[in-house]
């Protein structure tokens, strides 16, 4: 199995006998290494998170189907370095678009991930549990709210595998921002996976493959109490603003990344006041009476 390190932007490499990943040449802070599009079959094939719009993913990906059908272009959600590619795979090839929902926000808040692709446009929804088939492979839709509202992992029982979008990835938390995107929801996503027995890896959009998944969330949930807890003590101490919880809860991280620790925060804050933990004036916030 290929490392990061060894990835090439553009080159396919294997990853199971039905799995194939080709890496976008999109390397951001929040998209590590650049997001990574994945061949489902080998007859007939599945393309998930068909990527940014950039024309020479694309080729890459036309190429890698080669004489093989392209029988479905999957996205997990809508953010703008996981679906645009999608229409211009449609166009070349003419394969439907199928997999998460559109997403109608109107969000004129600053964005510290890549912001929504408000041109996606599916031709078919994948509910939770629908299944889409192909020649040898099996994909059914696993609802994973909490990234976005509209994210969806795809499980493919043949490989015993879940592709998490970004709802799980490889070398980073995800990133929960407000108002779409939901902390009690992402951990209720995060619950829901841990108990799923079905699935021995993990293929994420952004960074290595994932082994023993339920170890793994079980981590990721601790780390969200985690980060809870000191949230809760910060308070306590009477800091209320959300900059200088950052500048405690973050020390040493890359100042770029500072407002997207902040809107991580809000997410945790709006879920401690939904519970009557919490609550706030302006931009202050405190312990609930």
């Amino acid at each position: 199995m290929a490392s990061m390190e060894e990835q090439v932007v553009g080159t396919a490499q294997m990853q199971h006998p039905l799995v194939r990943r080709l890496l976008a040449g999109n390397p951001t802070p929040f998209t590590y290494t650049g997001t990574q599009t994945y061949l489902v079959g080998t007859t007939d094939v599945a393309v998930i998170d068909p990527g940014p719009d950039i024309e020479a993913h694309v080729d890459a990906i036309v190429a890698a189907v080669g004489n093989a059908r392209l029988s479905a272009i999957v996205c997990t959600h809508t953010h703008r370095d996981h679906s645009p590619a999608a229409a211009l795979l449609k166009a070349r090839t003419g394969a439907p678009i199928i997999g998460c929902a559109p997403l109608a926000l109107d969000d004129s808040g600053p964005r510290a991930d890549a912001s929504f692709d408000r041109d996606y446009t599916p031709d078919d929804v994948l509910a939770d549990g629908a299944v889409l088939r192909g020649d040898g492979w099996t994909l059914r839709a696993v609802a994973t709210p909490g990234h976005t509202s509209n994210h969806i992992c795809l499980a493919l029982p043949e490989a015993r595998a879940l592709f998490t979008g970004d709802h799980v990835m490889g070398w980073s938390t995800s990133v929960v921002v407000p108002p779409d995107g939901d902390m009690a929801q992402y951990l209720e996503s995060l619950e829901r996976l841990m108990h799923r027995d079905e699935d021995e890896i993990y293929f994420a959009a952004h960074g290595d493959p994932i082994e023993r998944p339920q170890r793994f969330v079980r981590g990721l949930i601790g780390h969200r109490k985690q980060r809870e807890g000191q949230i809760l003590r910060l308070l306590g101490r009477d800091v209320g603003a959300i900059p200088d919880m950052v500048l405690q809860m973050y020390a040493g991280i890359d100042p770029k990344l500072h407002r997207a620790a902040g809107l991580s925060v809000l997410a945790h804050l709006i879920d401690l006041e939904r519970r009557g933990i919490v609550s706030h004036d302006d931009a202050l916030w405190s312990l609930a009476a």
